[in-house]
């Protein structure tokens, strides 16, 4: 049973993955870049299943770390199309830490990401009705 010190998590689960020493600085906190790629990562996913096809990031709004992931953590990246536009939508994303061999859940971060649908050449798309 997994155990949530701030609140719950918003959104769906869209990536877990785990942080290695290759991640980390000298004294075992994961590089705030690292955990900003993985959750660029999520929103590629979830805004390409919702676009139908190619996306990209345009912006990263207001993120800010509560809390640092260390070596061994699990980050889990849980992400909600919020607002979808004619060819852009925003995602509301937050990043969770599952804290090593332990069921504690803490959260590390949140940002609103806005992607924007590709065609083939690169240039913006509608994004499709659902």
């Amino acid at each position: 049973m997994v155990r949530y010190a701030d609140g719950k998590p918003r959104g769906e689960l869209t990536l877990r993955t785990l942080a290695m020493p290759s991640d980390a600085n000298a004294a075992g906190d994961i590089f705030g870049g690292w955990v900003m790629a993985q959750m660029d990562l999520a929103c590629g996913i979830r805004a390409a299943e919702r676009a139908r096809g190619r996306v990209v990031t345009a912006a990263v709004n207001e993120m800010a770390f509560a809390k640092a992931m260390k070596v061994g953590d699990t980050l889990c990246i849980y992400t909600h199309v919020e607002r979808v536009g004619r060819t852009s939508m925003t995602l509301k994303v937050e990043a969770w830490a599952q804290r090593y061999l332990s069921d504690l859940m803490e959260k590390v971060t949140h940002a609103d990401f806005v992607m924007v649908a590709l065609d083939g050449d690169g240039k913006p798309k509608v994004v499709p009705a659902e």
